[in-house]
């Protein structure tokens, strides 16, 4: 009775209530000072960050794990800190600028560096693969090459919030890059590359349920999707690194980096691994050398070989009971 009253009251309405409040923040902060909203929130910051235990404990453990424990020694704390604001002075800008559509807006505040380097991938004509670093504007980065003129598609998660998902999607589609879900669209996304588009795609966060490698991910061992090297494979799409940063004067730069020379095995075959790798180093050195615009409260190396296997054989056992509740 507890689990149908949670699936069917508590957690629609939680979600609905979730919905409603950020709607309501897409739509007031346009009527607030953005040098006020910024500075505000950029103290507020200083006291919610002490108060994020958990996500402070993960942080310094992933700093741990990359620079050790000397490096950085007693700075992991302001490091932590500055993670926090980069990422919430960045959403507080997304807000505000919910609701805004084309380049003319966004060329105030962003500066593109590297463009020739998607240019030139793009007019081969055999797609591009968009790889973007979770830095704080991620989202920026999802729609920053169709703002430049480029035919865009991306492959993102749905939001379990039914409502907010839609809300998202909305926001990405209003300018200019096609949402698609990830699931089942191996098939779509062949065929956008193909056509010549390009496809942002991240692939920087662990997720056991995606297909991937373990492959070292600055320093460690770590789980990574593999369908960026899969697509580059089938399609020959060039595979161009970018990200957004965010400057202190509260302005951004869209970078992007050259291509990902393409590894091929002794065989003359696209190596799977290898390209992963050279694909997890370039998106490495871009968080090495801004080692403060990262999501580092995120479990990267969460996934380990002994995990995965678990959740395989419970995936397949899963499976098998499925199959056969549906033949009785």
């Amino acid at each position: 009775m507890a689990t149908w009253f949670k699936r069917k009251v508590i957690r629609p309405v939680r979600n609905r209530i979730l919905y409603i409040m950020v709607y309501s923040i897409f739509k007031m902060g346009p009527l607030m000072s953005r040098r006020i909203l910024l500075a505000w929130h950029k103290w507020a910051c200083k006291y919610i960050y002490l108060m994020c235990k958990k996500t402070a404990a993960i942080m310094n453990d992933n700093f741990t794990r990359v620079f050790g424990p000397e490096r950085y020694k007693d700075q992991y704390k302001q490091l932590g800190l500055r993670v926090f604001q980069n990422l919430t002075l960045t959403f507080t800008d997304y807000a505000l600028w919910g609701f805004k559509r084309n380049w003319k807006f966004f060329s105030k505040y962003f500066t593109v560096k590297g463009e020739e380097h998607l240019r030139r991938a793009y007019n081969r004509g055999k797609g591009v693969l968009c790889l973007v670093t979770h830095t704080p504007g991620w989202e920026f980065s999802a729609f920053m090459p169709p703002q430049l003129g480029y035919k865009s598609a991306g492959v993102s998660s749905a939001i379990k919030n039914p409502a907010l998902n839609k809300f998202m999607i909305m926001l990405r589609e209003t300018r200019g890059m096609r949402n698609i879900t990830r699931h089942r669209c191996y098939e779509q996304l062949v065929e956008l590359l193909r056509n010549g588009e390009c496809l942002i795609i991240m692939t920087d966060q662990d997720s056991m349920h995606i297909r991937g490698e373990f492959v070292d991910f600055m320093g460690s061992s770590a789980y990574t999707p593999i369908g960026c090297s899969r697509l580059a494979a089938e399609t020959g799409a060039a595979v161009v690194p970018m990200c957004t940063l965010r400057n202190a004067d509260n302005t951004y730069t869209f970078l992007i980096q050259p291509e990902i020379p393409p590894i091929y095995d002794s065989e003359g075959r696209y190596d799977i691994i290898a390209n992963t790798q050279a694909q997890n180093d370039a998106m490495s050195h871009i968080i090495y050398n801004n080692p403060d615009q990262w999501v580092w409260f995120h479990e990267r190396w969460k996934t380990t070989p002994e995990s995965l296997a678990n959740y395989l054989e419970q995936k397949r056992k899963a499976e098998e009971l499925q199959k056969k509740s549906q033949s009785n």
